[in-house]
């Protein structure tokens, strides 16, 4: 396999999840905390307020695996996870990200 090969995948077996959230202090803690307990990876992340600030979304980059739909339910379960979306490896906020760091 060349490494054009196994970088392409690499990216296909990776989902980004976005999420909306309470935005207070703590709240990404109780996320990465819930994948850090299940040994579960997480590739990238990104957090911004949304509107008035009140909410935040974030995006994770995580590999897909059998394990990632029980940790969609897990997240889904948080007090302050407002909403949950599945989107592919290719979801535009992570290229652009891998653009500017070129």
């Amino acid at each position: 396999m060349n490494a054009n090969t196994k970088t392409e995948n690499q990216a296909l077996s990776r989902t980004v999840l976005e999420l909306d959230v309470n935005n207070h202090a703590g709240v990404m803690s109780h996320v990465v905390g819930l994948f850090s307990r299940r040994a579960y990876n997480v590739e990238g992340i990104l957090v911004m307020p949304v509107g008035n600030g009140e909410t935040s979304r974030i995006w994770l980059m995580v590999n897909e695996e059998a394990r990632l739909e029980q940790m969609v339910k897990q997240v889904e379960k948080l007090e302050d996870v407002l909403a949950v979306r599945r989107h592919g490896a290719t979801h535009e906020v992570f290229e652009r990200m891998e653009e500017y760091f070129r």
